[in-house]
């Protein structure tokens, strides 16, 4: 089954950690062996050898700024929107070179790209796509900017992340929206813009969830009513997505999957089985298989040691439809939720 998983931190990966996703995982950690990086930003999981292995046909690749304070001392970070701005353009810069020098990788903005790139995977020659999207809205800098960012190929929107932004509160800053953020909504509806609600704070979750018009995703979240924490998701909040026809990315993140899990507790203390889990829980909670999927957030702050027994790398997630199939879900449904539910938000969302 071909897979979409709506979160990988590849650019952020890139040009904080000098990862080249040209090389495999494994070759990745050997270099990494020893190195500060190891330590702050975990084993590798990404590389293109495995998304091809894995049959990983289509990523949203993260734009990310860090906000100053919120990091470690020797990261790029910024204080000011235009510092904001000019990290995350040179992340955007470095998916269009990447698509540019690798002709097994396609930037997806339109459903001609996304279409394309599904063909691919039927022939010799397959090609993973990489849909852009913004992780904390700061690097916006006024909201009629988004359409700039539109045109460059942005396609999801998160307003805030940890530290919340100038435009809503985070899940670690509660708050609620600001009025430039309540104006970013118009601005990203009317572009077509999609808004992703991982890491918005309570308040301005529910208060974009009344106010916005255009579709709604929570690209990284998992069920708070598993493991609980501002940064899960409500089952109220579930639902309303999914009335919403939004579709829910389950993280493969150990402690948002066992309450009490640490860095450094044994890995094979969860399975994807726990993975599989949460998607079933979303999937009972909304009465369908509809609105779950996979947003595995692999090199976005943990490494392999952190992820469930068994799944080493980005190819492995795989096995969640094993686990899937473990619990009954029939094959159609194991398909939607490994990459069905995506294509379908995307398809009704890309513009043509």
């Amino acid at each position: 089954m071909l897979i979409v998983d709506a979160h990988e931190d590849i650019a952020w990966s890139a040009l904080t950690w000098g990862r080249d996703i040209r090389r495999s995982a494994l070759e990745t950690r050997r270099l990494e062996a020893d190195t500060q990086v190891a330590e702050q930003a975990g084993l590798c999981m990404l590389g293109l050898p495995e998304w091809l292995e894995g049959r990983i046909a289509l990523v949203f690749g993260t734009i990310f700024a860090l906000p100053q304070g919120h990091g470690p001392a020797d990261v790029d970070s910024y204080a000011t929107a235009e510092e904001a701005h000019a990290l995350a353009q040179a992340q955007l810069d470095y998916y269009h070179r990447l698509a540019g020098d690798l002709p097994q990788v396609r930037l997806v903005g339109s459903r001609a790209d996304l279409e394309g790139t599904l063909q691919s995977w039927a022939g010799d020659e397959p090609r993973v796509g990489i849909l852009p999207i913004l992780e904390g809205a700061d690097p916006i800098r006024e909201p009629g900017e988004a359409e700039k960012w539109f045109e460059r190929g942005l396609r999801a929107v998160g307003l805030a992340w940890r530290a919340g932004s100038r435009y809503a509160g985070g899940d670690a800053s509660p708050g609620r929206l600001t009025d430039s953020g309540r104006e970013l909504l118009e601005v990203m509806a009317g572009l077509g813009l999609i808004l992703d609600v991982s890491h918005l704070a309570e308040e301005s979750l529910h208060e974009a969830l009344d106010s916005f018009e255009g579709q709604l995703m929570a690209s990284h979240s998992n069920p708070q009513a598993r493991v609980k924490g501002p940064r899960q998701l409500s089952d109220e909040t579930i639902r309303r997505l999914a009335e919403r026809d939004g579709v829910i990315g389950i993280v493969a993140f150990n402690p948002f999957l066992k309450p009490g899990w640490r860095k450094g507790d044994p890995k094979e203390a969860v399975t994807s089985a726990d993975v599989a889990g949460a998607i079933d829980h979303v999937c009972q909670v909304v009465g369908d298989a509809d609105h779950a999927g996979l947003g595995s957030d692999f090199d976005g702050g943990f490494g392999a040691e952190s992820a469930p027994a068994g799944m080493d790398t980005i190819a492995d997630l795989q096995r969640v439809g094993d686990a899937l199939s473990d619990l009954h879900y029939d094959e159609a449904q194991i398909a939607a939720i490994l990459g069905g539910n995506w294509l379908r938000l995307l398809r009704r969302s890309l513009p043509e």
